[in-house]
């Protein structure tokens, strides 16, 4: 299911990537189950998983791509929640340069998986519940000019 709405999308912990020790250490995302999730996908286009780069600090976000018959898809998959996104090109950080979740999206939701709409990334910041952020998140936001969803999620900072 593609997450369309912009209804209020309260920030988990661990969303922008940052965490402090006392508070323990931030979820994973099942890096098998977006490896699985990426093969049912190639399966459907007919195609192949042209290859996956696990996440690198200070990167949020695991990176693979699907090669189908209509061309090579990057997909991005967030470290800590599972949430999916689809972008033109690899980059080590997104602002608002996220694309329409392609037909074949569904594998990633059937591997219970959130596919997150253009739409849903490009969702202001001051649409959003960001409660959870603490101040060297805020810090990280204003220097980085983050005025997006997509922007808080897909990072880089350090």
């Amino acid at each position: 299911m593609v997450n369309e709405g912009n209804d209020g999308f309260a920030l988990p912990r661990g969303a922008t990537g940052f965490y402090w020790p006392k508070d323990g250490p931030l979820p994973e995302t099942d890096l098998s189950a977006f490896r699985a999730a990426l093969y049912a996908a190639a399966r459907i286009v007919g195609g192949e998983v042209g290859g996956v780069e696990e996440r690198v600090y200070p990167r949020t976000f695991h990176t693979a791509t699907v090669v189908g018959r209509e061309g090579e898809s990057t997909v991005l998959c967030h470290a800590h929640h599972p949430w999916v996104a689809f972008v033109k090109e690899r980059r080590d950080w997104y602002g608002e340069d996220f694309l329409a979740p392609p037909p074949w999206a569904n594998a990633f939701a059937d591997a219970g998986f959130t596919v997150l709409s253009s739409g849903r990334l490009a969702t202001p910041l001051s649409d959003l519940d960001t409660s959870v952020l603490a101040q060297g998140e805020w810090r990280e936001v204003r220097f980085y000019g983050v005025t997006s969803l997509g922007g808080i999620l897909f990072n880089a900072w350090d």
